[in-house]
């Protein structure tokens, strides 16, 4: 359970190359459910030095052009560069949907979903501030109030004993801007504003120079940023990414349900810190496992699984996870954010 005295949690900005992907991937799957609600999908992006590679399974009634969806994200996010565009998109394969047409899980695995009542966004204060750092980064470009900013970024805070031990702030930036300038207007327009005062190291761009980023600079890819867009490491992940996945895929609806029941077991009072954990087997419906704890330790079994059915049919359906609604997750985390389904609370439990 989250308890340590000193941890780091990282953010990134929608414009790193493996976000980039993440959103390219679950533009095609809203594209996909906006026409089709029953699609299934499972798609993912590469990109790296012009090229774009998009890939995966997809059973759907929509018609869409995969390649121009990948473009138009890539130029949403504010790069300008052409991408040589490559496609490689099937039906899904006949030995997976068997077990899923049935209503059973679409894989196996673990999922993870926890909630604290440390912050109105009941996550830990360091994971809200470092999301806010990194989507601050992107408000100060698309607003031009610092116009020199690029599109890449990532930040990080480090924290000691419940205090801010270190803030560091990496973004891309227009060449003809000093170092020392950068470090000065972010300080005064975003790191001041969401930390606070205090006596903690605050480091920019502690490389020097960031003018080359994105796909210029480095390769990026779908589902590599998974503890950024869940708890940032202080808890658990099963290991599956969610970007480019429907929700049949309990890599990512299960995950959402298990944050769904963490919160509201906390958001009423059984608990200050919960976490959920599930196992699936592919193809069978009811979970291996069901389990919450809180804080102490204590078992949460009984309460989660009276509340909450775990089968994937009735997390879809509880959630109403068959909507164009996934390319709000795919930057800045994909918990915490209001109007999402699993962030919602129940009236009583």
């Amino acid at each position: 359970m989250y308890q340590p005295k000193i941890y780091t949690v990282e953010s990134v900005t929608s414009g790193h190359p493996d976000k980039i992907c993440d959103q390219i991937s679950d533009a095609v799957l809203d594209a996909c459910l906006a026409e089709d609600p029953q699609s299934r999908v499972a798609v993912e992006s590469f990109g790296g030095h012009g090229h774009l590679v998009i890939g995966g399974e997809v059973t759907t009634r929509a018609k869409f052009d995969v390649a121009e969806i990948g473009k138009r994200v890539y130029k949403d996010i504010g790069y300008d560069d052409k991408l040589e565009t490559m496609t490689f998109v099937v039906t899904q394969s006949p030995d997976i949907a068997q077990g899923v047409d049935t209503g059973g899980a679409g894989d196996q695995g673990i999922m993870y979903g926890f909630a604290t009542d440390e912050t109105p966004e009941f996550l830990p204060w360091a994971v809200v501030k470092v999301h806010a750092l990194a989507k601050g980064l992107e408000t100060l470009r698309r607003t031009k109030k610092l116009p020199w900013l690029g599109p890449d970024g990532k930040t990080q805070i480090t924290m000691d004993g419940g205090k801010v031990r270190a803030v560091l702030v990496s973004t891309q930036h227009a060449p003809d801007i000093s170092q020392e300038d950068i470090r000065k207007a972010l300080t005064e327009h975003l790191i001041a504003p969401m930390i606070g005062g205090g006596t903690y190291e605050t480091l920019v761009n502690p490389t020097g120079k960031f003018v080359v980023g994105g796909f210029f600079a480095d390769t990026g890819l779908t589902g590599r940023k998974i503890m950024v867009d869940t708890y940032c490491g202080l808890v658990p992940h099963g290991g599956g990414c969610f970007s480019g996945k429907d929700p049949t895929k309990v890599d990512r609806s299960a995950a959402y349900m298990a944050r769904f029941a963490a919160k509201n077991i906390v958001a009423h009072g059984h608990a200050k810190q919960c976490m959920v954990s599930i196992a699936y087997a592919i193809g069978r419906a009811e979970p291996l496992m069901v389990h919450a704890v809180d804080e102490k330790g204590k078992t949460l079994d009984e309460l989660v699984q009276k509340h909450f059915d775990f089968r994937p049919k009735a997390i879809i359906e509880r959630l109403a996870l068959r909507r164009p609604i996934y390319g709000a997750t795919a930057a800045y985390g994909h918990f915490g954010k209001a109007g999402l389904p699993w962030e919602e609370v129940v009236a009583d439990m």
